[in-house]
């Protein structure tokens, strides 16, 4: 499959969304540079999972990243962390989009949110490519990837916030907490939204606050090069500051 680059100002169009829905894009040279991308196959995969249950969305998640594991991982990191690539592949997929998120159809600020979304840590296709990638590049068992994905999925509101911050985004610290919240049962803590504490927003939640605490602390503490054990007091300490530590060390 070739895949036709876009060419800058589609965004925000109007009329390219027009055309899109009138199944008229490819027809119109103007949209496209001179530039392709060759991919043997370019299967669809989930691209918004905004919608539905927790498990629902969980299998999105799942799904996203043993397709962009399989077919998308292989092309160079420039391509498939490309927001450029992304639109212009999204494109080709118009029936499975329309029909997969049909509130596509109802308006243009739809259209930007679903399918020409900015491909920061707030894109759910950057998040599944990002985290795949991370976790592909230092995990060869495929039952441990498995087990990485979920873990991410799992712990999605902290992965975001890592992925905010531009020095946190790195392999080696998401696998490190990633390993510590597994190792003490975590996940349900982090999620937790803080209370009883006036001096912060009206919806904090634990995790985002432990890495608030790490992007302070940086470069005195160099959090994303450390490994795994010297990471743990640290990431337990900063812990501490949001959530009574009792019941976690008498089951530690």
């Amino acid at each position: 499959m070739e895949v036709r680059l876009l060419e800058k100002g589609y965004k925000d169009n109007e009329q390219f969304y027009k055309d899109f829905l009138e199944d008229q894009i490819q027809l119109k040279d103007e949209y496209f540079t001179s530039e392709t991308i060759h991919l043997d196959k370019a299967p669809d995969f989930p691209i918004y999972m905004a919608q539905g249950s927790e498990t629902e969305r969980k299998e999105l998640f799942l799904e996203a990243f043993q397709v962009l594991t399989d077919y998308y991982l292989d092309t160079d990191r420039d391509i498939h962390l490309n927001e450029v690539f992304w639109h212009s592949l999204l494109i080709t997929k118009r029936e499975y989009l329309l029909e997969t998120y049909p509130n596509i159809s109802e308006g243009l600020s739809h259209f930007n949110n679903i399918v020409l979304k900015k491909f920061d840590w707030e894109n759910y296709i950057y998040k599944c490519v990002l985290g795949a990638q991370y976790i592909n590049d230092h995990v060869t068992e495929v039952d441990k990837r498995e087990r990485y994905y979920s873990l991410l999925v799992d712990n999605l509101d902290l992965y975001n916030y890592i992925i905010k911050y531009e020095i946190f985004r790195n392999d080696r610290f998401l696998l490190n907490i990633l390993d510590i919240i597994d190792e003490l049962k975590l996940s349900k803590v982090l999620k937790a939204k803080i209370t009883d504490r006036e001096d912060l927003g009206k919806d904090e939640r634990v995790g985002r606050r432990v890495i608030f605490e790490f992007n302070k602390s940086y470069p005195v503490v160099m959090s994303p090069v450390l490994e795994k054990e010297e990471l743990k007091p640290i990431f337990l300490q900063y812990l501490s500051y949001y959530y009574d530590m009792t019941e976690l060390l008498q089951s530690s």
